[in-house]
């Protein structure tokens, strides 16, 4: 017997149905995963960056500084070592020519709705295989992510804090649960990090420092280890993704090798007598004029420049703000013109160098002129919030003051001195007192290895301000150290920027982070606007609104001076050994020397090229 359905509740269920349609419609499934914009490559069944017919074999060898005695790079124990994140593979892996794109790795497809991020569903590739043989499951996806958020170092577990759960949904299905519905970078943040074996781990402690060898399901394997002096990897030869879209092409050498010394000078000298066969060279000094030793002469040696377009680092002069003298935005805008770029550009840098005029500079993130109608419009809530230098530096076309360049930096210095006037500072007998009447001494803290012929001009400059100025140089240990417990006045500071913005800026410059040890908000930034503004950043809907909301910060960081941003190069440089080949086309966010390959001609050349000698 079919019973009827009154007329008001077959209405209310088929508006409920037609509700979860619509709901469910939000739901997309992807065999990508493309935050807000749309993916170039998604239908290729190889990079455009890869030479598919590349040869397998030789080795690629590069340098470091330093030493090693981790393997674990996850748990911020000791040093880890380099390369060691060829042994893993992650959920998804990242389009070295597209911003906010991840084609598949380990999950073949992604489950999420772009304008709700609540969660996301990765669909593992039943395929997937550690390099032990074993099966990778979402069993060991979760294993990984709670580990991370419990017992890895501080900043990866601050980096995951939007993450509220992992669920395994069944043996290939993994679902990550966020606390917020708005985090675009979530998503791709999780995608990122390496997968780890939960068997492995069965009767180890994640915490501790280690050398045993780690299970990985990634390209290469542990080939041998010299604790300390060097680490070689061997590539798997079962390596299960060697034929997905996103490998083929790539990793084509049969060995890598990291070999480690203990300053840059030692590391050049092993370049050249072939301990390592490919070097990047950050001395711009011994680029222009230590490159004329015999084996560049005869052609053994290559020089090679990588144009990317990656933001270039933030270089910088970090002002302590949340200590005198240095709280005061009037004697901190009155220091930026006490740094003579120009000056030094010519002198020390041989004009190699490019001022950094941004916090995003070389990407279309940079604030760049007066501010746009969008910026403007964006800025107008909070420019009463601001402090009145503030206020004005954000609506100006912004560029650090300029030198002759004939080390004087008089016009400069000029204007530092009626600014600090200005603002009720005053010089006796050359010295400068602030508003109270007590004396300006600013300590300025650098590594063993800054070279302080870079810092002295900057000093010198200071002085004629009537700055007292105690450059303090201290070894890499005790630096970290005391920036971690915020104790010092300037530092010397370098940090890699991102292409694509979310809530690591929070860590960099959010009022909460300016109070935690171990985070890297150095100068204390503690500024309600600012906080705003990355919140837009996180929740923003599409790359138009990151790039409208970045530019904005862009303009409250340079115009709340709280660093001096120093200088950059557009480009890295490196030398290799003739035997290298790449592909034609270049990728546009990295240097991709992982689709390099050797020419087994060239190889021989050199070789024989060796043995005549």
């Amino acid at each position: 017997m079919i019973r009827s359905i009154p007329f008001k509740k077959l209405s209310l269920c088929c508006g409920l149905s037609f509700f979860t349609q619509i709901v469910c419609a939000a739901v997309q499934t992807t065999p990508y995963l493309a935050m807000h914009v749309q993916p170039k490559y998604a239908k290729l069944k190889v990079m455009p960056y890869a030479n598919p017919f590349a040869p397998k074999g030789g080795i690629l060898s590069q340098s470091s500084l330093g030493t090693f005695d981790n393997l674990n790079s996850m748990n911020g124990k000791g040093s880890s070592t380099e390369g060691v994140n060829y042994l893993f593979d992650t959920l998804m892996d990242r389009s070295l020519d597209e911003p906010r794109v991840m084609y598949p790795l380990l999950a073949e497809k992604v489950s999420y709705d772009p304008d709700h991020l609540k969660y996301i569903i990765f669909y593992l590739n039943p395929k997937a295989r550690f390099n032990n043989g074993q099966p990778l499951t979402a069993e060991d996806v979760k294993f990984t992510f709670d580990t991370y958020q419990t017992k890895a170092n501080l900043g990866l577990q601050m980096y995951l804090s939007d993450l509220a759960r992992t669920q395994v949904l069944s043996k290939h299905q993994v679902k990550f649960i966020f606390r917020s519905d708005n985090n675009v970078e979530m998503p791709l943040i999780v995608a990122s990090l390496p997968i780890y074996s939960k068997q492995d781990w069965i009767n180890r402690d994640f915490s501790r420092v280690t050398l045993q060898p780690i299970v990985g399901s990634g390209p290469y394997v542990i080939d041998r280890i010299d604790a300390g002096r060097s680490i070689s990897y061997k590539r798997s030869p079962h390596y299960w993704a060697k034929d997905l879209a996103v490998n083929k092409g790539r990793y084509n050498f049969d060995r890598l090798k990291y070999v480690y010394y203990r300053n840059l000078d030692v590391s050049f000298e092993g370049f050249k007598s072939r301990q390592f066969t490919l070097y990047e060279e950050k001395n711009i000094r011994n680029w222009m004029t230590a490159y004329h030793f015999p084996g560049v002469q005869s052609g053994l040696i290559k020089k090679y420049k990588a144009h990317l377009h990656t933001p270039l680092d933030i270089q910088s002069l970090v002002f302590n703000t949340r200590r005198a003298p240095l709280n005061d935005i009037h004697l901190r805008q009155a220091l930026t013109y006490a740094y003579d770029f120009e000056w030094q550009n010519k002198a020390l840098f041989f004009n190699q160098n490019r001022r950094l005029q941004s916090y995003f500079d070389n990407t279309d993130l940079a604030a760049k002129g007066r501010p746009s109608a969008a910026e403007l419009s964006v800025l107008k809530p909070y420019i009463a919030q601001l402090n009145p230098i503030m206020r004005q530096g954000v609506v100006q076309d912004w560029h650090y003051p300029v030198s002759d360049a004939s080390g004087f930096n008089r016009r400069n210095l000029l204007t530092a001195q009626k600014l600090l006037k200005d603002a009720g500072y005053q010089i006796r007998k050359n010295q400068l007192y602030d508003r109270q009447g007590k004396l300006v001494q600013i300590e300025l803290l650098m590594q063993q290895e800054n070279q302080p012929r870079e810092l002295m001009p900057f000093v010198r400059n200071l002085n004629r301000l009537g700055i007292q100025v105690n450059l303090r140089q201290v070894d890499v240990p005790q630096y970290m150290e005391r920036i971690r417990r915020h104790d010092f006045d300037m530092m010397v500071f370098n940090m890699p920027q991102t292409l694509t913005p979310g809530k690591e800026q929070a860590q960099f410059w959010g009022s909460v982070a300016a109070d935690e040890a171990n985070n890297y908000n150095y100068s204390g930034i503690k500024n309600p606007v600012i906080d705003r503004m990355i919140e837009k950043i996180v929740a923003a809907k599409s790359r138009e609104e990151v790039v409208l909301y970045t530019r904005v910060l862009d303009r409250l960081l340079r115009a709340g001076y709280y660093q001096i941003l120093t200088y950059g190069k557009p480009e890295r440089w490196f030398a290799y050994w003739n035997i290298y080949q790449q592909p034609v086309i270049k990728p546009k966010l990295s240097v991709g020397w992982e689709y390099w390959w050797v020419d087994a001609e060239k190889a021989k050349k050199l070789h024989q090229s060796v043995q005549k000698h």
